[in-house]
């Protein structure tokens, strides 16, 4: 792996990228989409991506700081040898995809109710029913080869269905969500608005109501002009640091 110096601000190195994911952390515990100690955020710190922060094993994201988080080389067989070792499966999935998919700067995978329900569904895909929904209008994958826990197998599989980069939201049938994204704000928003639109499809279901779906034209369009949208994923990070930081949370130490 490339020389990762330690940045002196943190001592660990990264402490920009470090804050902004124990901030994502928090957050996601806070708004109830993390599950028991389970579940991983990783986020690359080299060019290649093979250079990755990841949570350490079995820690609440409620209690996750900077400087908690592990710095992993996605190349290194012997990463499970250590006294530190990330979760077996955190390894598997986060670190094949930061291998064989540089485009996924961050990465995000939870169990997240609304998105979990979407991925037990016979027909997994999210159609364009609201301005939501449509954000994800052909930008999700579905996959359909739930094998048991995300060791290497399946982390390799996974990283095949999002070789395309346009595809930044994978419902992991049977299992949960993942998205990636170019950094930890874009990978959170993808997150928390992927399980916003996974409720407001659900919901609608429940009503046994024929459902309004968008025409591709304008699910498209909706899409785009979403994509476009100046700073919303950077503004609604910035606003969750803000509330942590005055709330003197000590996520970013």
């Amino acid at each position: 792996m490339e020389n990762l110096a330690p940045d002196a601000e943190s001592g660990t190195g990264f402490a920009q990228e470090r804050a902004d994911l124990a901030a994502a952390f928090r957050w996601t515990a806070r708004i109830g989409l993390h599950e028991a100690v389970a579940n991983h955020f990783s986020l690359a710190v080299n060019e290649t991506g093979t250079a990755f922060l990841i949570n350490p094993n079995q820690v609440h994201f409620s209690r996750i700081r900077a400087s908690d988080l592990l710095l992993l080389d996605a190349d290194d067989p012997g990463t499970l040898e250590g006294p530190e070792a990330p979760d077996p499966t955190a390894w598997g999935l986060h670190g094949a995809i930061h291998r064989h998919c540089p485009h996924a700067r961050c990465v995000m995978h939870t169990h997240s109710i609304w998105s979990t329900v979407l991925a037990g569904l016979a027909d997994s895909t999210l159609p364009p029913i609201d301005q939501n929904t449509a954000t994800f209008h052909d930008r999700h994958v579905v996959d359909t080869g739930f094998g048991g826990l995300a060791f290497e197998e399946e982390g390799r599989r996974c990283a095949e269905l999002l070789s395309d980069p346009k595809k930044k939201v994978m419902v992991m049938g049977n299992h949960g969500l993942l998205v990636i994204g170019s950094g930890v704000a874009d990978a959170f928003n993808r997150l928390y608005y992927f399980e916003r639109a996974a409720e407001t499809y659900l919901r609608a279901l429940q009503t046994g109501q024929p459902l309004r779906r968008l025409s591709d034209e304008i699910a498209e369009k909706t899409a785009r002009e979403l994509e476009e949208y100046p700073g919303q994923a950077e503004a609604h990070l910035r606003e969750i640091r803000a509330i942590l930081d005055a709330e003197a949370d000590p996520y970013a130490t």
